[in-house]
């Protein structure tokens, strides 16, 4: 099923997309799309859609199983407490990428603003996965509760650090993985580099092998690194500040 969201008010276009859902249509491909909010809100059930375009903020909030597939960039908010599913964007993404994500995964091609994946949480088998092609900005995985976050900087900018400062600020759950290196004085006060172990070679030769199929790169190329772990030392970083 093809709508074409030229000029169309992100209300109509929901309402559109909804629609054509309850008439048990399972792939939708949205035409023109420039910035229309909150597409594939509160989705469930196996259902395709492609966008060409650029959808605006909080793409896939709520979300519960689909499949959404961004030719272009995102905006902000992409997967805001999504539940279960997948997100591919073939270009870059704004900020608070994977806000409070709380399962499913999200796989970027290029670079990502600021705060992706604070308050990321997971819950027994429910975990929560944001793979980043390029780079990220400041304050990447705050108050981060669970799930994995792996930022690959495949385009190798050597005048850009992979990610910016405050990195893992108040992180209290969960891992990092960076392929490269990150300076000491860019980690948030709660996190630490860790070495890599055979569970985490296990982890990222799975999900790059995934992401790696998606955006059909070379997955070999990708593993050889080399990689770093961040987590944080200690589940309660701020429990000294509170009274008893």
């Amino acid at each position: 099923m093809k709508i074409d969201a030229k000029g169309m008010y992100y209300k109509d276009l929901n309402e559109r997309i909804r629609h054509v859902i309850q008439k048990g249509k399972q792939e939708i491909v949205l035409e023109d799309v420039n910035g229309q909010r909150y597409i594939g809100d509160g989705l469930h059930g196996d259902i395709q859609i492609r966008i060409n375009g650029t959808p605006g903020n909080d793409l896939a909030a709520f979300m519960n199983g689909p499949c959404i597939h961004v030719f272009g960039n995102g905006q902000d908010a992409i997967g805001n407490t999504m539940n279960a599913g997948k997100i591919l964007i073939h270009g870059h993404a704004g900020d608070i990428l994977g806000y409070a994500m709380r399962g499913g995964k999200i796989f970027v091609r290029g670079d990502v603003g600021y705060r992706v994946g604070i308050h990321m949480k997971a819950y027994q088998d429910s975990h929560p996965v944001i793979v980043v092609g390029g780079k990220a900005q400041d304050f990447l995985g705050e108050y981060m509760a669970g799930g994995i976050i792996m930022i690959l900087d495949l385009d190798a900018n050597p005048e850009r650090p992979i990610v910016g400062n405050y990195c893992g600020t108040g992180m209290h759950g969960g891992v990092i993985y960076i392929r490269g290196e990150v300076a000491e004085h860019q980690l948030g006060s709660e996190v630490k580099t860790f070495p890599i172990n055979d569970e985490d070679q296990k982890n990222i030769k799975s999900y790059i092998t995934e992401y790696a199929q998606d955006f059909s790169f070379d997955p070999g190329k990708i593993l050889k690194g080399p990689f770093c772990k961040l987590m944080p030392y200690t589940h309660r970083p701020y429990g000294k500040l509170y009274a008893y």
